[in-house]
């Protein structure tokens, strides 16, 4: 890969690829630690790929670096999502609350809802990406937001 084709998917991807880091990882250092191992991987590739076979290549190799560092590191203390730039960009509480619920799902849990409504992937890409069935991923989805319904003290008319 060339240098030009790295700085073109940093810039692309980079984002959701520390994004992802941080939402698997929970601390700031492993997340960065994660990303530069990554787009290390990535320039060591021969190939320069499209925009979106580069994109699906950098979450997988992300979701893989993540469970390395999660099998050879104890863990850190928790960053809560709120901190993630753009996540709670909006400044309403609700929405930061909202994101620290979330980092407090099981990482399989937080993973799916990190994929599928920051990252916006339909259940079908996020069961290509993690190599599971769809309907497992609609299956994490549902039970973390009935996981998120009990944590932000959710009644029965959804309020």
């Amino acid at each position: 890969m060339t240098e030009q084709a790295l700085c073109n998917a940093m810039r692309l991807h980079g984002d959701t690829v520390y994004r992802l880091a941080l939402c698997r990882m929970q601390n700031t250092a492993d997340a960065e630690d994660v990303y530069q191992d990554v787009f290390l991987r990535l320039f060591q590739q021969a190939a320069d790929w499209d925009g979106e076979h580069t994109k699906a290549w950098l979450i997988r190799a992300t979701l893989n670096r993540c469970a390395d560092l999660h099998r050879f590191r104890l863990r850190r203390p928790v960053l809560a999502l709120e901190d993630i730039p753009d996540a709670a960009q909006s400044g309403d509480p609700r929405g930061v609350e909202l994101w620290d619920a979330v980092a407090r799902l099981p990482e399989k849990l937080r993973t799916a809802v990190h994929l599928h409504y920051a990252e916006g992937y339909s259940t079908e890409e996020i069961a290509a990406l993690l190599g599971v069935p769809a309907t497992t991923v609609r299956t994490r989805l549902h039970r973390a937001r009935h996981q998120l319904k009990d944590l932000l003290g959710g009644n029965e008319n959804g309020e």
